[in-house]
């Protein structure tokens, strides 16, 4: 697995999207080195032919959490 690259990310335009289906979703928090991370598991849809199994994994620390936050707001106009 591997951590957002926060210094090379960008915006692309694509021609094809779609929505995916909800999948099962859980989170822990932990701490590694004294520093405290976010990770959100996505697992397999139900007709998967093993759904329990964890399909994506994303890794958030402040600085990603923090850069996140901020792209929902500019993205979405939160206040």
């Amino acid at each position: 697995m591997a951590q957002m690259n926060l210094k090379n990310i960008k915006k692309i335009e694509k021609t094809k999207n779609f929505i995916h289906k909800k999948a099962l979703t859980t989170y822990t928090v932990f701490e590694e080195d004294g520093i405290k991370y976010l990770q959100i598991d996505m697992y397999g849809s139900e007709d998967r032919e093993m759904p329990e199994k964890v399909s994506q994994v994303v890794q958030f620390d402040k600085e990603a959490a923090q850069y996140l936050v901020s792209l929902l707001v500019r993205e979405f106009v939160l206040d």
